[in-house]
């Protein structure tokens, strides 16, 4: 099943995220439950990104190892007996990771996105289950927040798609809509090394799309309460901090520098709460 992943590398992975996993805000319990969430999801990416020999086989032991979870039974992962606790205390469903490990399943034999729709079908189930989960956490799931938490989190994944279009790459996957590199006549050559103008200019295409994506769910932000919207609200500002990040790059993700800036995330994450208060407020 891979090797488990140490507390602090998985601290070290959070930092490295776009947005704060959980923020030293939150009290103990939801910041428990957000690492115990994290570890589990962190873990189902390494074994569908990184763990040696049949990647299928692994991520279909996890999975059976995962229902031990809702069975009632002792997993033999560590981040699954982690998790038994939280599952318990937040009446976590399994469909959602079990969402996750499908799209790891699909890493396996998809590798081109014929369409932007299509990249965000694949997002449903990469990026979408984990905003639930976290709603399922803070106990704020309705059909309307979970609509919202998918616009966001499908623009979280798109964003990190931009991001790591080389990385990608070498491992054989282009997220990048084919249609969308057909228009600007981006080649293979061009993925590898980002020249040309085509090439940013299908980056920045869905970096707008994914700033349209963190605006129709920025309103999440005001539907939820008390802590859940302190959480969500940053990892809403990391969006549109990695926005104005691959927007000052010019979309040229292969030569400059484009995580999001801490201070600029900040900055967000206030704004976003200072205008969702006004907004409920009134």
């Amino acid at each position: 099943m891979g090797a488990p992943v140490g507390t602090r590398e998985l601290r070290a992975r959070e930092h490295g995220e776009n947005f704060p996993v959980a923020l030293r805000w939150l009290p103990r319990e939801p910041r428990r439950h957000l690492h115990a969430v994290y570890a589990v999801v962190r873990t189902i990416d390494d074994i569908g990104d990184r763990a040696p020999g049949d990647r299928t086989a692994r991520l279909l032991e996890f999975r059976a190892d995962l229902a031990r979870v809702w069975a009632g039974d002792e997993p033999r992962h560590p981040v699954l007996r982690a998790l038994t606790s939280t599952v318990a205390d937040c009446d976590l469903a399994q469909e959602p990771f079990r969402r996750l490990i499908e799209a790891n399943l699909m890493d396996q034999r998809v590798r081109r996105y014929a369409t932007f729709e299509d990249l965000l079908g694949y997002c449903r189930l990469s990026a979408d289950p984990i905003g639930r989960l976290v709603l399922e956490v803070f106990d704020q799931s309705t059909p309307r927040n979970e609509a919202l938490s998918d616009r966001v989190c499908s623009a979280l994944q798109v964003l990190e798609h931009c991001q790591d279009v080389a990385e990608d790459l070498a491992a054989g996957r282009v997220y990048l809509p084919q249609d969308d590199l057909a228009e600007f006549g981006v080649t293979a050559a061009d993925l590898v090394s980002g020249t040309g103008h085509g090439s940013r200019a299908a980056v920045l295409r869905q970096v707008d799309r994914s700033a349209a994506l963190l605006d129709e769910g920025s309103e999440l932000v005001g539907r939820l309460t008390g802590w859940a919207r302190v959480a969500v609200a940053g990892y809403v500002a990391g969006g549109y901090a990695t926005v104005r990040a691959l927007r000052a790059a010019g979309g040229d993700v292969w030569h400059e520098p484009t995580a999001p800036r801490r201070a600029d995330l900040v900055r967000s994450m206030v704004s976003l709460l200072a205008h969702h208060r006004r907004v409920t407020t009134r």
